[in-house]
């Protein structure tokens, strides 16, 4: 059994095309048919009952059916799989009125484009926070045996495989970076919706659909942790801040302070240099409007 497993593995169905002919033809054949078997009935209704019209009455009768069954439709991005005796004959993906021969039967797919939003599902992102994810795939089927043949529900078959994917490509990065270093889900969009997108496209192969668009349409910590990681984001934010608005102090004071003594402005010992550094740090780093002091003496 695993032989045989192995096998179909290796030598998947693929599409080909089916001998078919037009609808249109075939209708008038039948009509030319019907209208023999209708003067064949007159004449045997004249009491004209020669071997000869007996015969192209009940030939024009047997071929009339058998024209008759082997009529089908086929609308606009919609293909029929072709099949004698459950072997697979090919695929018929013309538009309109289409005949074939009546004892081959036909198995109708669609091939337009599928638009699926999956179940918001829950993952663990790779630093081990628990998130909730869905995601939006517009997927078609490109070849029609592959995945009627090779897969048992194609349809099951890419929900289930979206649902892998997504677990993949979430376990894969961290929801978040403060730093901004490296890629993430919140952050980086479409440079996760690019792997999802090359994911499913592999995943999907082997059942004959490609994947034409996707990207994550939610995307949220799972509720057990989102009042916790909220309050680590603001956390993170305000360092952020801090960090940034230290540095640009500093940067601020090391050129007021070389400004003052290239131009000679005032000569300013150490003592009387980290008196100005405490205080221009005070009035730029603090949170509210500084108030001026006005000194009358000395320093000392």
């Amino acid at each position: 059994m695993s032989d045989s497993n192995t096998t179909a593995g290796l030598n998947p169905t693929r599409e080909v095309r089916a001998a078919t002919a037009s609808g249109y033809v075939m209708l008038l054949i039948w009509l030319a048919l019907l209208a023999l078997a209708i003067w064949c009935g007159v004449q045997l209704a004249n009491d004209n009952s020669s071997p000869t019209i007996i015969a192209m009455l009940a030939t024009s009768a047997v071929a009339g059916t058998l024209i008759l069954c082997g009529f089908y439709l086929i609308n606009p991005n919609e293909a029929a799989a072709i099949q004698l005796f459950g072997a697979y004959k090919g695929t018929d993906r013309e538009n309109g009125l289409r005949w074939v021969l009546p004892w081959l039967t036909r198995h109708k797919i669609a091939v337009r484009a599928n638009n699926v939003i999956s179940d918001k599902i829950k993952v663990n992102d790779l630093r081990g926070n628990p998130i909730e994810m869905a995601a939006q795939v517009v997927w078609r089927v490109t070849d029609t045996a592959q995945a009627l043949f090779d897969v048992d529900d194609y349809k099951g078959f890419v929900m289930a495989q979206i649902e892998a994917a997504v677990r993949s490509i979430g376990s894969r990065y961290p929801y978040d970076d403060i730093e901004h270093q490296e890629v993430t889900l919140r952050g980086n969009h479409d440079e996760v919706g690019v792997e999802l997108r090359k994911a499913l496209i592999e995943r999907l192969s082997v059942a004959g659909i490609t994947v034409d668009e996707c990207g994550l349409t939610h995307l949220a910590y799972a509720q057990e942790i989102a009042g916790a990681m909220l309050r680590r984001q603001q956390a993170e934010a305000v360092i952020a801040a801090r960090k940034k608005l230290v540095e640009g102090a500093v940067t601020m004071v090391e050129m007021a302070l070389n400004q003052l003594s290239e131009k000679g402005v005032v000569d300013l010992d150490d003592e009387r240099k980290a008196a100005m550094v405490s205080n221009l740090m005070v009035v730029l780093c603090g949170e509210r409007d500084t108030q001026p002091v006005v000194n009358a003496g000395s320093l000392y």
